[in-house]
């Protein structure tokens, strides 16, 4: 890297209608480089200049290090089966949701329902299902492959229930993990 980059960045005026003054400010950039010109970068979206603080910078370098990771999280292209089972007692059941990956590892979402009891959601990396695995911490590379790589509502072609009341569950089951999971941003 250039010991002094370029870029362009379209910034809002300030509050006194002014251009704001950028020299010696410390910002994070999200930035790729420009071809052939080693000073000059751009950045990879319109937001691509944010304030520096330290918590911003604790959360960059950590999911930068989970996303090198060998184990790290693939991203969510789509979702492929999806189910609901009763169980034995009225209001006792279990949804699972296979979902579809980039590099073609299994992830699934698992949400048990027991009667008088909020349902409670897992995901697993992996072939095992693990429903002790819980949901992920907010601001991880995985929340944020679940966030923002889940689609708004479960297809209906990855129903695999013939039987409408166990689709409806697994609808109802999908969103509460989207409602949980909160906003991609």
């Amino acid at each position: 890297m250039a010991p002094r980059i370029g870029y362009v960045a379209d910034l809002p005026l300030t509050d006194r209608g002014r251009e704001p003054k950028l020299k010696k400010q410390r910002v994070l950039l999200f930035a790729r480089p420009v071809a052939g010109r080693p000073d000059q970068v751009q950045l990879a979206t319109l937001d691509g200049q944010r304030a520096w603080s330290a918590e911003l910078d604790s959360l960059v370098r950590g999911i930068v290090r989970e996303t090198i990771a060998a184990d790290a999280p693939p991203a969510i292209t789509g979702v492929g089966n999806a189910f609901h089972v009763p169980g034995s007692l009225p209001g006792e059941g279990e949804t699972q949701v296979f979902l579809q990956t980039k590099n073609g590892a299994p992830v699934s979402l698992q949400i048990l329902r027991r009667p008088g009891e909020q349902p409670r959601w897992s995901v697993s990396l992996g072939d095992i299902v693990d429903e002790s695995a819980g949901p992920p911490r907010p601001n991880t590379l995985l929340w944020y492959r679940l966030a923002c790589g889940l689609p708004r509502q479960l297809p209906a072609e990855s129903l695999e229930s013939g039987d409408s009341a166990n689709a409806a569950v697994a609808r109802e089951d999908y969103a509460m993990v989207l409602a949980a999971l909160g906003p991609c941003r």
